[in-house]
């Protein structure tokens, strides 16, 4: 960001501080948190930004708020394995509109994809609205650690889901062939779908540029690029610096979201096996013609490979049908141990912002718990702002991130810090070369 972009920034914080009547506008602290330009440079600053009649990135800063590591200038109680929040802030024009739980469901997000497990934060007894977000969000009372400067302060604390294995993920979307090479288990699916076509190394090895080198030559005769998956327990130390050496990728960076089935996972009121509006739901235990159609017309690939792959685990294919007699939308839902895994989830254009796709998520998650299944998870792209609103507001949160390596040469979409939508809070530094 610029130095006026960090400018707005600071000056959004103080005023909102002041505007909600948590410092006075002559306090020393008014100085602290309009200099956002020092919080960039020394901490993890996050900024909402509106978009413009078009669509397109706005310049006006909704909100903001700082990730303070351990020994920072702007941390206050994190211990180690913890990250900090501070100054969350959101412009008193913008406020009702969802914008602070955005920040902090964004900071969560940040926080799980640099490993940390825990955030916590300080918070005022009065600020009641705040303690319901926090709730909300997961977030649990710490009073052994409230403290008090001027003000007491309470403290509350999130812990990060447990989330499922990478062995678990790729189970429930296995590939059409695995090879082991030292131990790493190599998709190959001729480049169908990342998940179906990537490499799990969860294991060190003795020659790491050996085993890389062979595993690559597994795609070439499969007339696929290679493909890691990097950011989970049990890479090798050095695979991620390795694969940067080559000139890999990164194609993709992704969310793992989770949740637990309990009483509160039920279908939309009214009959079991409608959506509302005259919407009813199929189920099925193989994907066919009209199920895989819809599937692709949203997503693109090889029919019979893709359809290979989504048949290739035990699974349920929901689908939603219109009055009219035509399909609206699909879903699918694997279920792996006591997990169920969501996926393929469409909704053909004329039938979107209806609430079709929260409700038919529903329905799976009612149907994967009937059948056995006590935690859910699925996969986002951390770009995919509609989806992960909905996956929040459905109570799904953030467990585990990873990222797609591809090698070069291959026409791949830019991740997360190259490619930025500016809707929401993203989940990057500021003075990186992307803004939002």
């Amino acid at each position: 960001m610029t130095a006026a972009d960090l400018a707005q920034v600071g000056q959004v914080t103080a005023h909102a501080y002041v505007a909600d009547g948590l410092v006075e506008a002559d306090h020393w602290y008014v100085d602290e948190l309009r200099d956002a330009a020092a919080r960039a440079a020394a901490a993890t600053v996050l900024v909402a930004v509106a978009r413009d009649a078009d669509g397109a990135a706005g310049e006006r800063v909704l909100g903001t708020i700082t990730l303070a590591t351990p020994g920072s200038p702007y941390a206050e109680i994190a211990r180690d394995g913890e990250v900090e929040l501070r100054m969350l802030a959101v412009d008193p024009a913008a406020r009702r509109s969802g914008v602070a739980e955005q920040l902090v469901v964004a900071a969560l997000r940040e926080a799980v994809g640099r490993g940390d497990r825990r955030v916590v934060l300080s918070t005022l007894e009065t600020m009641h609205a705040a303690h319901r977000l926090y709730a909300r969000l997961g977030f649990v009372a710490e009073p052994d650690r409230d403290w008090t400067d001027e003000l007491t302060m309470r403290v509350h604390a999130w812990h990060a889901p447990v989330p499922p294995s990478a062995a678990t993920e790729s189970a429930s979307w296995p590939p059409l062939r695995v090879v082991e090479v030292d131990g790493w288990r190599v998709g190959l699916s001729g480049g169908v779908t990342r998940r179906a076509s990537s490499t799990l190394a969860l294991r060190d090895v003795d020659d790491l540029a050996g085993t890389v080198g062979r595993v690559e030559g597994l795609y070439r005769d499969d007339g696929a690029p290679a493909v890691f998956r990097v950011g989970d327990p049990g890479n090798p130390a050095g695979l991620a610096a390795l694969l940067d050496a080559r000139g890999y990728a990164v194609a993709a960076v992704t969310d793992v979201l989770v949740r637990d089935l309990d009483a509160t996972v039920r279908p939309a009121d009214g009959d079991p096996g409608t959506l509302g509006g005259g919407v009813r739901v199929r189920a099925a235990d193989v994907p066919d013609d009209v199920w895989l159609d819809l599937w692709l017309g949203g997503k693109g690939g090889a029919r019979e490979p893709s359809r290979a792959i989504v048949a290739g685990a035990p699974a349920r294919y929901l689908t939603a049908i219109g009055a009219d007699g035509t399909a609206v939308a699909v879903i699918r839902a694997a279920v792996v141990d006591d997990w169920v895994a969501l996926s393929c989830l469409q909704v053909v254009p004329q039938a979107r912002r209806r609430g079709i796709g929260r409700a038919l998520t529903l329905q799976a998650l009612a149907a994967a718990r009937e059948h056995g299944a006590r935690r859910a998870f699925l996969q986002v792209e951390a770009h995919n702002d509609p989806a992960l609103r909905m996956y929040g507001a459905l109570g799904f949160r953030p467990a585990h991130r990873y990222a797609y390596r591809v090698q070069p040469g291959q026409d791949v979409r830019t991740g997360l810090e190259a490619r930025v939508r500016l809707d929401q809070p993203r989940s990057t530094h500021l003075g990186r070369a992307a803004k939002f």
